[in-house]
């Protein structure tokens, strides 16, 4: 039910009552003293506010904001890893990034406060959970966010289909403090944004079709890093 924050009720749709799929949410609600309310499918699917509920819905308290300067320090141990987000306005898309960043290690996410989707129930359900546990700081302006972390030493990699220099190249810059930026779909980095990157990469395309989906790029660029640093000493 998620670690850093608290849950005020869950309910489950009354056609599951019993069933052995919800148990174990039952038995987690049941020890932590949250309510737990079987209700008509209906109302649940009204209250849900996203595609495809399926059978649960949990109330629960806002989530909370990291701090920037805690993302940019790190935790003195691994050099940060950090995405920032430019534009992305699919909440699928954000909800299938935020699940990669967990999988790949990302220590945060920077969301701008405008141009891009924040988190909806619709991003919690795609992110498959990983929204409780991958800290993510708004940012009033990305631009201006970029400049303060090469200010602080953070390399800034922009994902972009125009570039010259491929994902597979990044090398040793990979293992250092790093924020990779993602694009928006379609329109891709914003000048502002483009213009504060370090670098510019793109992921190398064998096949026919010339660019990915931002989620796709995402779980690519992130592992790409995930993996040298798993192999640097």
């Amino acid at each position: 039910m998620g670690e850093r924050r608290k849950v005020q009720e869950v309910w489950i749709g009354a056609e599951l009552e019993g069933d052995p799929g919800v148990a174990d949410i039952a038995e987690i609600a049941a020890a932590r003293r949250v309510p737990l309310f079987y209700v008509a499918r209906a109302k649940l699917d009204h209250e849900a506010r996203s595609e495809a509920p399926q059978g649960v819905l949990a109330y629960a308290d806002e989530l909370p904001e990291a701090d920037l300067g805690t993302l940019i320090r790190g935790n003195g141990r691994v050099p940060p890893f950090l995405v920032a987000v430019d534009g992305v306005t699919d909440p699928g898309n954000l909800g299938a990034i935020i699940r990669s960043c967990d999988g790949a290690g990302v220590s945060g996410i920077l969301l701008p406060r405008h141009r891009a989707v924040h988190v909806t129930p619709t991003v919690a359900k795609a992110s498959a959970g990983a929204v409780e546990y991958v800290p993510m700081a708004l940012v009033p302006g990305l631009p201006g966010t970029l400049k303060q972390l090469k200010e602080h030493g953070i390399w800034i990699v922009g994902l972009d289909d125009s570039a010259d220099l491929d994902l597979f190249d990044l090398g040793s810059l990979a293992a250092e403090p790093i924020c990779l930026v993602l694009g928006a779909e379609g329109s891709g980095l914003s000048r502002l944004v483009r213009d504060r990157c370090d670098s510019i990469v793109s992921i190398p395309m064998i096949g026919r079709v010339s660019s990915l989906n931002v989620s796709s790029a995402a779980a690519l660029s992130t592992y790409e890093i995930a993996r040298f640093r798993r192999q640097s000493p």
